[in-house]
């Protein structure tokens, strides 16, 4: 695959197993793909499940910019179980990365999309587990592209208009913070 240094992709990943059932977050590789949701502009929305993982690793490492939310400590961990993700790693733009060091705290992607797009996240982590272990796999994958579409939306909105809002959980206080994604 020819690498193309101005195109970019979006990703959002949801596992088979909670940090609990690999024996702890240090083993986030061991927690096995459910499903992923990739969005580019020229590909739209594709949805990848474990046995697409090596061709979801060789799709991701084709662009010059991979977005996620929280990907650098979760996503790229996930995927590294089934093959090199140096590439991806590379060429990866964590939202939650670049907001923490802004910050100096972590913000949930559903804080900021509360905030900033008026938009809710429509299940979590733990809701994506219990659909896996029911075998609710179409679940699954319309909350991660949905997760993905925010994530889309949510760099849209920053980038026309340079920052991005989020709620302070105890007040319910909006603060805004400028961001130049």
């Amino acid at each position: 695959m020819q690498l193309d240094l101005f195109s970019e992709v979006y990703y959002d990943i949801e596992t088979q197993l909670s940090a609990g059932e690999v024996g702890g977050w240090e083993n986030i590789h061991l927690m096995r793909i459910a499903v992923a949701v990739t969005w580019s502009p020229e590909d739209g929305f594709r949805q990848w499940e474990e046995p697409d993982a090596p061709n979801l690793i060789r799709y991701l490492s084709g662009f010059g910019k991979i977005l996620s939310f929280n990907g650098d400590g979760f996503d790229s961990r996930v995927l590294s179980h089934y093959g090199d993700v140096a590439r991806i790693n590379g060429a990866s733009f964590d939202i939650l990365t670049d907001l923490k060091r802004r910050l100096n705290h972590r913000l949930s992607l559903d804080s900021l999309a509360q905030a900033t797009l008026n938009v809710g996240k429509i299940a979590n982590g733990l809701q994506s587990l219990q659909w896996w272990k029911e075998g609710k796999i179409q679940l699954i994958a319309d909350y991660c592209r949905q997760d993905v579409k925010v994530l889309v939306d949510l760099v849209s909105f920053a980038r026309q208009n340079g920052f991005v809002r989020y709620g302070d959980k105890t007040t319910g206080e909006k603060f805004t913070v400028k961001v130049n994604w």
